[in-house]
């Protein structure tokens, strides 16, 4: 027995709850995009370019949504391993097996507001892995993802960093101390589902990616937001990014 029961990995998949497709009657649908812009989701709908594809009803209701010139899903996830991996699981019953995040986190390093990190690992500072995942400290994504979402990256001409996030449950618990151990371990951002969302995709075996933002700043004594939730144009351009890229994976 494990000191700590976050450590008790059981990869046995005989569970009481299955993510199983809540409709047997619709179309599988393979190529989704989560985005955590809301604002863009609104424009999306008002514009007419998605339309609602299921609706989900619980505690927390969401919605999927599909591109009418294309069959790709896109939500707006939820904030944290535990809601955004438990809307992913139910996506991946519905069909999903090519899974692509925009979404944004605090810049641990000197860079621009809204410059684009690929992310290859995430520091798993989080619980809902340590579900999916044997322990360990990191967990990357495939080599072949992060190189395909690259590779798009470069045909478009758009300036990125590869690297790596610290994935943590408590922004409110993000003290200077852990930031600077975070940083001294090389990682770039620091956001709350990465680390989640890429043990759930390779426990369920889908291909998944994602490319974030860097927003609000913490490598200063003061933490500056940077008004980087109002930052619109980065925000839509790369939901269409995403929608492009998630094809090629």
């Amino acid at each position: 027995m494990q000191l700590f029961p976050i450590l008790e990995f059981d990869d046995n998949d005989d569970v009481f709850i299955r993510p199983e497709s809540h409709r047997t009657d619709l179309p599988k649908i393979e190529n989704l995009v989560i985005t955590f812009f809301k604002e863009v989701v609104q424009e999306l709908l008002d514009e007419g370019q998605i339309e609602t594809y299921l609706d989900l009803k619980g505690e927390n209701d969401y919605t999927f949504y599909k591109f009418k010139d294309d069959p790709t899903l896109l939500f707006h996830g939820g904030i944290g391993g535990p809601l955004c991996g438990g809307m992913m699981e139910e996506a991946i019953g519905l069909g999903a097996k090519n899974i692509l995040f925009c979404g944004g986190g605090g810049a641990l390093q000197k860079m621009p507001v809204g410059h684009l990190i690929v992310i290859r690992e995430a520091i798993r500072d989080e619980g809902t892995s340590y579900h999916y995942a044997q322990p360990s400290r990191e967990i990357s994504v495939k080599e072949s993802i992060v190189e395909k979402i690259v590779t798009g990256l470069n045909q478009l001409e758009i300036p990125y960093v590869v690297g790596k996030t610290w994935t943590t449950d408590a922004f409110y618990r993000e003290t200077k101390n852990r930031v600077l151990r975070r940083k001294t371990e090389g990682a770039i951002l620091v956001e709350m589902e990465q680390a989640s969302l890429i043990a759930i995709a390779q426990f369920r075996n889908v291909k998944y990616g994602a490319i974030c933002y860097a927003g609000d700043d913490l490598t200063n004594e003061i933490w500056d937001s940077r008004a980087w939730k109002s930052r619109k144009s980065i925000r839509s351009s790369l939901v269409s990014i995403c929608k492009e890229l998630v094809k090629t994976l």
